[in-house]
């Protein structure tokens, strides 16, 4: 059983699993609590699993790993600027059918969802039809598509007509700041959603309001990638010429793949907004396709298939060593080292992942 265990799950995340399980049991050895570490680790699986579960539609259908997720984030970020930016009309015209005051941070997290989408998509399609000018290079272009969106969305930002006090410069009068506080819209609406300490242990925190929406993104997805539609993508990213020849339309199916992933990108943006705080603009989305694509990829993922477990292992692995690693080794040696050891630690697990992108048979 063992041996079939290891087999299926692979020795890179066996041993990766196990150095995870290690520095947890050395953790109270050195004088770090284990319950705050699991709940740092929840914390952060809950912030990230639905942008690294955008991976999946573009893997299934053979466009690769989306390095192009900065384009779905920005759309996010959009949606989440616009929800402030008309809060007020939006809870007033609420009010009308709810209670605005008792509802008013979910109705403000959902019109930023409502706002993001129709952005997501329409970026999506022209993102698509622009990889299926360069199949064979999809990852290469989508690595340009996110790091030239990123420089130029930090134009746009400058230039956007907003005008909440909260969220321009100041002393310019226009603009937008590098960090906007969602403290007062829609901070900690999912975090605090059926949250509990279990086994009373205080220091022990379930987002389960994060992780129930992820299960539900990770539901719609898996029925889709099961519909008529999604059986017709993995069978374009497993053979496009059979595809094509059983009349199936490969572009099409390729550019649906993308607007999906960039859709699910934009909400994912917007459930870590809401757990972490603020709104991050500017260079913020620059390096965020990186930990979502070496998670995928730790979690068993090739550049071709990739499943809602490969999520969900590869998420939990990531951010627990990311959180665990520096921790017990600032304990160990007695000294502040967390952020250079958060930087070695997670480029590393990225080096790792990028160098077995391997393709595998369907």
């Amino acid at each position: 059983m063992i041996k079939k265990f290891i087999e299926n799950a692979g020795w890179p995340r066996v041993i990766i699993g196990l150095f995870l399980l290690g520095l947890f049991i050395a953790a109270p050895f050195v004088g770090v609590r284990v319950d705050t570490s699991l709940s740092d680790t929840l914390v952060r699986f809950g912030m990230n699993a639905v942008m690294v579960l955008a991976m999946i539609p573009m893997v299934q259908s053979g466009c690769g790993l989306n390095f192009g997720l900065p384009l779905g984030i920005i759309a996010g970020l959009l949606g989440a600027t616009l929800s402030i930016e008309l809060n007020e009309k939006i809870l007033v015209w609420c009010a009308q059918y709810v209670d605005a005051a008792a509802w008013g941070a979910p109705l403000s997290f959902a019109s930023a969802i409502v706002m993001a989408l129709p952005i997501a998509a329409v970026l999506g399609f022209f993102y698509g039809k622009l990889l299926n000018r360069v199949k064979g290079d999809e990852m290469m272009i989508a690595t340009y598509v996110g790091f030239s969106s990123v420089a130029f969305m930090c134009i746009a930002w400058l230039l956007l007509p907003y005008h909440n006090p909260t969220m321009i410069w100041g002393y310019a009068g226009a603009g937008l700041r590098t960090t906007i506080s969602v403290d007062g819209y829609w901070f900690h609406v999912l975090s605090d959603f059926l949250a509990f300490t279990p086994f009373g242990l205080d220091h022990l925190y379930v987002p389960t309001g994060m992780i129930l929406f992820f299960a539900i993104m990770a539901f719609l997805v898996w029925v889709f990638m099961r519909s008529k539609t999604g059986t017709a993508m993995t069978a374009v990213g497993s053979n496009p010429e059979f595809a094509r020849a059983s009349g199936v339309n490969v572009d099409r199916m390729r550019v649906i793949s993308v607007m999906l992933s960039t859709m699910l990108g934009a909400v994912g943006i917007l459930v870590y907004e809401q757990s972490f705080g603020f709104i991050q603009l500017y260079m913020g989305p620059f390096y965020m396709a990186l930990p979502a694509v070496a998670s995928i990829l730790l979690g068993g993922a090739s550049v071709n298939k990739a499943s809602i477990l490969n999520v969900a292992v590869g998420t939990f692995l990531f951010q627990g060593i990311l959180t665990m690693t520096p921790s017990v080794i600032n304990s160990v040696l007695q000294t502040d080292m967390s952020e250079v050891i958060r930087l070695i630690v997670s480029n590393g697990m990225i080096l790792y992942a990028l160098t077995r992108k391997v393709r595998v048979k369907r």
